[in-house]
């Protein structure tokens, strides 16, 4: 398991995260995150420490309500959220992570559009 370290685009909102050095990550094809580019490495919470930048977050919630979208007030930037297939996990922007720990990154896509119909294929969060 390696530290990665990543956050919002203007600095506020920083994180580390631990998972592998070789990231699995989904792509997923519905409204918000086809339109944020989005690619989810999803982690146990406990693996996930904000490191500074609670008081820059704001939180948009759509549908259901059970997702936490997570953005700098400042900058915009959706670094991270709380899923609503994993609620108690962390959906980190792979995008968001900083350069260097990255050893390489497997994306496998998600139809989200029907999210329904599919979210049982998602993988369950590993400790």
């Amino acid at each position: 398991m390696t530290i990665h370290r990543g956050g919002c685009h203007c600095g506020r909102v920083r994180f580390e995260v631990e998972a592998p050095s070789v990231i699995e990550v989904t792509n997923c094809n519905c409204s918000i995150c086809n339109k944020s580019g989005f690619l989810h490495l999803i982690v146990a919470s406990s693996d996930f420490h904000l490191l500074k930048g609670e008081d820059s977050l704001r939180t948009y919630t759509f549908n259901t309500g059970l997702a936490k979208h997570r953005f700098c007030g400042h900058c915009g930037v959706k670094s991270f959220y709380i899923p609503r297939s994993h609620p108690d996990g962390v959906s980190i922007n792979a995008r968001c992570l900083d350069a260097g720990t990255v050893e390489a990154v497997n994306i496998t896509d998600f139809d989200g559009a029907n999210w329904e119909q599919n979210v049982s294929k998602l993988s369950q969060i590993s400790d």
